[in-house]
C-alpha cells in the first residue's frame, strides 16, 4: 500500500468507531486525511490519532467530499440516510449496519472467506453481523474441505454487541445487584447482570428473532449457498466483551475431529485453543482484544456419523465489526478498487 487515502469514520464516538480509529493506527493504514463524523450532539469532541488531535464534525451533505473511504458505524438509519451522498461523492462506503447486507447489489464480505466479492461493489460494501463473521471464519475452511449440509448455532452474545452504553449498563447493573439495589435497565429490556435472556431483537411469525435470521440469510449469501440449511438460537449473556458460539455441523460425509483440527490450524484468522486434560477451551476473556477467532472443543457429534461440534469465541467489537471493516478497506486498497466508485457515481 504505497498510496495514501482520505478516510472518514461515521459514528466515531461509538464502541466500534473507537475501535476503528485504534485499528487504523495499529495496522498503519495509509491515511492522508482523516475525518471523524458524528451526530451534532457529539460535534466538537476531540479524539486522538497518532498523537494528533482531531475534532469531531457533525455529519452533513458536504462531509464526504474528497473522501476515498467512509467507514460507517452509526446504525442502519444513519447509513441509509447518508449512503447516496457518500456514493455520489465518489467514496466507497464500508457499512457496519444491517441496512444493505441483503441487497443483491451490495457485496457482503468476510475477507478470509469471500474476498473476491469486493470486485463487484458499486460504492457500498456491507460488513456482516458479528455472529456471522465469527462463525464463518471457523466454518468456511471446513465447508471447503467437506461440504456442509446443515449448520446449527447457539450464540452467547456479550453486552458489547449492543454498544458502549450497553457495556456501561452491565457494569452498573452488576454493582447495583451487589449493593442489593434494583439494577437499571434502559439499553436492555431486562437486567443482564447475573442473568441471561434470548436475544431481544424483534420476532418474526416463525418465532425467530431478527438476530437469528441475520445469521441464516447472511451465511447463505457469504458462502454462496442459498439452499444451505441453517438455524440459530441467539442469547444475550452477562459478558462485557467477546461473543461465544456452540456450532453443530452436518457434513455430506464424515469429517474426523482430527482432520478438522488440521484444517483449522492452517485457516486464516483462526487460532486453536484446546487443553483436554485441563478442560480448558476458548473463553471470552481469552478472545477479548484479540484479532483471531478462537476455536476449541472440536468433537464428533455422537448423534450423527457426519456430525461435528465446535466451540468458538471472538471479539465482537474487533473481528466481529471494526477489524473486518478495516480488512475490507485493505482489500480495496491492495486491489486498487477504491476509485471505482467514482465511475459508478459519474
Amino acid at each position: 500500500m504505497t498510496e495514501s487515502y482520505s478516510v472518514a469514520i461515521l459514528g466515531a464516538t461509538g464502541a466500534v468507531g473507537a475501535e476503528l480509529l485504534q485499528l487504523l493506527e495499529e495496522r498503519n493504514f495509509p491515511i492522508s486525511n482523516l475525518k471523524l463524523l458524528a451526530s451534532p450532539r457529539s460535534a466538537g469532541q476531540v479524539l486522538e490519532f497518532k498523537g494528533e488531535c482531531f475534532t469531531l464534525e457533525a455529519v452533513s451533505e458536504k462531509s464526504f467530499q474528497g473522501m476515498d473511504i467512509v467507514l460507517a458505524s452509526a446504525g442502519g438509519s444513519t447509513s441509509k440516510a447518508w449512503a447516496e451522498a457518500i456514493v455520489q461523492s465518489g467514496a466507497v462506503m464500508i457499512d457496519n449496519s444491517s441496512a444493505f447486507r441483503m441487497d443483491p447489489s451490495v457485496p457482503l464480505v468476510v475477507p478470509e472467506v469471500n474476498p473476491d466479492a469486493v470486485e463487484d461493489h458499486r460504492g457500498i460494501i456491507a460488513n456482516p453481523n458479528c455472529t456471522t463473521i465469527l462463525m464463518s471464519l471457523a466454518v468456511w475452511p471446513l465447508h471447503q474441505a467437506c461440504p456442509i449440509q446443515r449448520l446449527l448455532a447457539a450464540t452467547y452474545q456479550s453486552a458489547s454487541g449492543a454498544g458502549a452504553r450497553a457495556m456501561e449498563e452491565l457494569k452498573q447493573q452488576t454493582q447495583a445487584i451487589l449493593n442489593q439495589q434494583d439494577p437499571p435497565a434502559e439499553i436492555f429490556p431486562y437486567p443482564l447482570a447475573f442473568n441471561l435472556f434470548p436475544h431481544n431483537s424483534p420476532l418474526n411469525a416463525q418465532g425467530y428473532c431478527e438476530e437469528e435470521m441475520k445469521m441464516i440469510h447472511e451465511t447463505r449469501k457469504i458462502f454462496g449457498a442459498p439452499d444451505l440449511r441453517v438455524s440459530a438460537t441467539c442469547v444475550r449473556v452477562p459478558v462485557l466483551r467477546a461473543h461465544s458460539e456452540a456450532i453443530n455441523l452436518e457434513f455430506a460425509e464424515p469429517l474426523s475431529a482430527d482432520r478438522a483440527r488440521q484444517i483449522l490450524a492452517e485457516a486464516p484468522g483462526v487460532k486453536l485453543l484446546e487443553d483436554w486434560d485441563k478442560n480448558y477451551f476458548p473463553m471470552p476473556m481469552d478472545a477479548s482484544g484479540k484479532d483471531e477467532v478462537l476455536v476449541g472443543r472440536i468433537r464428533q457429534d455422537l448423534s450423527h456419523p457426519c456430525g461435528l461440534e465446535l466451540w468458538i469465541c471472538g471479539d465482537q467489537i474487533r473481528k466481529g465489526a471494526a477489524l473486518n471493516a478495516i480488512q475490507i478497506a485493505e482489500l480495496l486498497v491492495n486491489r486498487n478498487l477504491v476509485q471505482s466508485a467514482m465511475a459508478v457515481s459519474s
